[in-house]
């Protein structure tokens, strides 16, 4: 019996304060997809940098193909067939595809650059990932879907056998991800393995030949490919069942919070938008990429500005020219990318916490430390934000955690209208788990939430209404009872508007 092409026996990683692995076994056959899933924190991350070369182990072994080996760094992963596809794609923008396939191993003659035969190349490995491009397009002109496949095309011009990819679809659209699914049965087909690391467990059912579950730095079960279920992946990432994952009970809309009058954004502005929006409601935003989802929210909390309509709260005309001005009118936005937008990475959660009311708390141009100190103790505790101390700085959270902290900025202002662009994109499913519940418990008490999401199975489980744009327009209202994946995915394709307009 052949041996794997890789197997790692007993891992263990230990930082200051916390054990990120335990004893953890793992193996990967060739010409395997292996799914690898966990909650933030269970060592998945931890586990893939130690194969990659990024960490070293304190303790157990790596066999590749039976031998025994030292991997120390990223150059021994790389010898050894081993390359690692970060989420946060590891390009540079500035420079032309067959540079970055190249980059560090650039092919010189007498120290000159050798453009041509670098090229030629690089045309070869991306046809082997089906990207269709010329090897002279700037990264930065390429969607980030095919910025995805030069990263592939980039790992197999070192002839990787074992691709390990981390979420390398959470940037992706449906198309797009299934062209890089093609991708990697093709990769499989010709004998590449690979790792894909996911909190997308749809996905993991549709890619995975087995799956690897871990649980607080353990092995925690494997899932054989007839076997992978939706809640069997759940049972053991989380150690219990999720009957109730999708905390939603509907709703009885009562008085319009929020009424929008024929907006027109500027990144759609032939099309007019109106709906409205009730206190004690969740409305879903749902269409595909490009749709003008982002940029509906962005417009009612004022960091764009609308070229026409008009916008109440309350039965009151205002005007949302900037966000202070959103704020002031009692909405609140979680953006859809939550280091860029959301947080000051470098500073501890009390600040990020306490940003929002800086403006309005001050007292003589000093932040009261006492007040703000009392706010982060209290909202860390309501929301169950996993953090050694409110001076932890904040992106050193899990991905969940930093979600938390976005939102509870938000609600110690109390606003009347929760605006949230896909409020659980990179988080766990334990942590998701618990945004559904706050997102429940926030309604209960009066709050009006309008949430954008790519994922159908939250548009359909957590909404009282769904709206559904294409193209900038919105092309269809749902009631609760006729969502389904059907008609969501009617509008959302702009079949209805079609049929209508012909």
């Amino acid at each position: 019996m052949n041996p794997s092409l890789l197997e790692a026996r007993g891992l263990t990683k230990t930082f200051p304060g916390v054990r990120a692995l335990q004893g953890v076994d793992l193996s990967v056959e060739r010409g395997e997809v292996l799914a690898v899933i966990g909650e933030n924190g269970a060592g998945k991350s931890t586990l893939m940098k130690i194969l990659a070369g990024v960490e070293r182990p304190d303790g157990g072994e790596i066999r590749i193909e039976g031998r025994a080996v030292t991997i120390d760094s990223v150059e021994t992963a790389l010898r050894h067939g081993i390359a690692l596809i970060h989420q946060e794609l590891n390009l540079a923008d500035n420079l032309d595809v067959a540079a970055n396939i190249f980059l560090g191993r650039e092919r010189r003659f007498f120290g000159f650059l050798r453009r041509r035969p670098m090229e030629e190349r690089a045309v070869e490995y991306l046809a082997k990932v089906g990207l269709e491009c010329k090897p002279t397009t700037l990264v930065r002109d390429l969607p980030i879907g095919q910025q995805q496949l030069v990263e592939i095309a980039k790992a197999l011009s070192v002839d990787a056998r074992l691709l390990i990819m981390d979420e390398p679809t959470s940037s992706l659209s449906r198309h797009e991800t299934d062209k890089l699914f093609a991708v990697i049965r093709d990769l499989k087909d010709r004998g590449v393995s690979v790792v894909y690391i996911s909190h997308r467990l749809g996905e993991v059912k549709e890619i995975a030949d087995r799956v690897c579950v871990l649980r607080d730095g353990c092995n925690s079960g494997a899932i054989e490919k007839g076997d992978i279920d939706h809640s069997r992946m759940i049972q053991l990432m989380v150690g219990r069942e999720l009957s109730s994952f999708y905390a939603h009970t509907p709703h009885q809309a009562k008085w319009c919070v929020l009424e929008v009058r024929k907006l027109r954004t500027a990144a759609h502005p032939r099309h007019d938008l109106s709906f409205r929006l009730h206190e004690g409601e969740i409305v879903g935003v749902a269409g595909l990429v490009g749709a003008g989802r982002t940029e509906l929210l962005q417009t009612l909390f004022g960091i764009s500005r609308p070229l026409a309509g008009e916008i109440l709260v309350n039965d009151r005309k205002v005007e949302l020219h900037s966000p202070f001005e959103a704020i002031a009118a009692g909405l609140a936005l979680v953006p859809e990318d939550r280091k860029q937008h959301g947080l000051i990475l470098e500073f501890p959660v009390r600040e990020n916490l306490s940003l929002p009311w800086l403006f309005r708390d001050q007292r003589w141009k000093f932040v009261r430390k006492r007040q703000e100190r009392r706010l982060a103790a209290d909202t860390i505790e309501r929301l169950h934000i996993r953090t050694p101390g409110d001076r932890q700085v904040v992106q050193f959270l899990s991905g969940g955690n930093q979600q938390k902290v976005v939102l509870g900025k938000w609600l110690s202002l109390a606003p009347k209208v929760l605006l949230m662009d896909e409020p659980t994109r990179g988080v766990d499913i334990g942590a998701k788990a618990e945004i559904y519940q706050l997102m429940e418990r926030l309604v209960r008490n009066g709050v009006a939430i309008l949430f954008a999401s790519s994922e159908m199975e939250e548009i359909l489980a957590m909404s009282d209404r769904a709206l559904v744009m294409h193209e900038g327009r919105i092309a269809g209202e749902l009631a609760r009872a006729e969502l389904s994946e059907n008609a969501v995915m009617r509008l959302a394709t702009g079949e209805v508007v079609e049929r209508e307009s012909g």
